[in-house]
């Protein structure tokens, strides 16, 4: 079907430079691939070892480009939301306790077809964070949990499903990410490639995405996606600026981008080139142009770093702002 939202993501499938994210603020599943790892397409899809990820088009979805400030001095998030409407992204009954869902008859491996699906009961509507297991010891324990909360004290499924790493298979209207890895020890590291997070003290927020993510009203996003960043590598280390992958994602942001961060990207960067002084332009009337404001400067010390009043605009609009307390700089492709 003809949708250009969708056509990115299918190439972004086709990148093992591109990351990927399906979950709530506190809860995702995150899939990524090496460009060395035996990958198996499937339909819009793609499945290694470690883990996978499926689309499903949607015409009512839209794809929602997005940019804000990094806590990491000079640098800037970037990243594509897959939205729907959030009447749209309901998924049937919510579940608030963990509630076993049956056989998962749309497993991304033929393997994996009939193992039993849980979902852990986060509530929220757009999206099911579950675990799947075929092993009965396994399917013992999370059965003896169902009807409680993931994190109730009494629920012994909580503790027990880091030690027993069944897989994580997290579901929305328009995707779906399964991770086969096994979940790290409480002290060590997220592994590379695909994992996911369940972190409290995020989830406590309610919250769909991060603040720094704006999104139109009434839009929910469904699935996450992170191409290349021009200042990181694959792992998220830093990198030179790369201006192929820069260029490639401001493609992205004038198809897909807010109008009025593009408008005051634009702003900003015809006030350097005409040697304007900082205060030429007003301050930004909110917290979304105020950052694409920052966004814009920070881009300019790589594509324009030689410029003679970049410093003082710098001086100017790119201060320390204090970030929200719920950002996720920490999801992969963020910078």
């Amino acid at each position: 079907m003809p949708n250009t939202g969708f056509a990115s993501l299918r190439h972004g499938l086709g990148d093992a430079g591109w990351a990927w994210g399906l979950g709530v603020l506190g809860a995702i599943g995150e899939f990524s691939r090496a460009p060395w790892e035996s990958t198996r397409h499937v339909d819009h899809g793609v499945v290694t070892a470690r883990g996978g990820i499926r689309l499903r088009p949607d015409p009512q979805a839209r794809l929602v480009a997005h940019e804000a400030i990094s806590a990491r001095p000079g640098h800037w998030q970037q990243g594509l939301a897959w939205c729907l409407d959030s009447r749209l992204a309901v998924m049937g009954e919510t579940h608030d306790v963990l509630t076993e869902l049956g056989p998962d008859e749309d497993a991304l491996r033929p393997r994996d077809a009939g193992a039993i699906l849980f979902d852990l009961g986060l509530g929220f509507a757009h999206m099911r964070a579950c675990v799947r297991s075929a092993d009965p010891a396994v399917l013992a324990i999370l059965r003896q949990g169902c009807g409680k909360p993931l994190l109730d004290h009494s629920n012994p499924a909580g503790p027990a499903i880091p030690r027993l790493s069944p897989h994580r298979v997290f579901l929305s209207p328009a995707a779906r990410v399964e991770v086969y890895q096994a979940i790290p020890p409480p002290d060590g590291r997220s592994p590379d490639g695909p994992h996911t997070h369940i972190l409290p003290q995020l989830l406590r927020h309610r919250r769909t995405h991060s603040a720094t993510t704006h999104l139109p009203d009434g839009l929910v996003p469904v699935l996450e996606a992170f191409p290349h960043h021009p200042l990181s590598d694959a792992l998220g280390n830093a990198a030179p600026f790369d201006a192929a992958r820069h260029h490639a994602f401001q493609a992205l942001l004038e198809r897909h981008g807010s109008a009025a961060a593009l408008a005051e990207k634009r702003a900003v960067l015809a006030a350097l080139r005409a040697r304007l002084p900082p205060h030429a332009l007003d301050e930004a009337p909110c917290r979304e142009t105020r950052a694409a404001r920052r966004v814009a400067l920070r881009q300019a010390s790589h594509t324009m770093r030689h410029h003679a009043t970049l410093p003082a605009w710098r001086a100017a609009w790119d201060k320390h702002e204090e970030m929200p307390a719920e950002t996720m700089d920490a999801v992969p492709g963020h910078g």
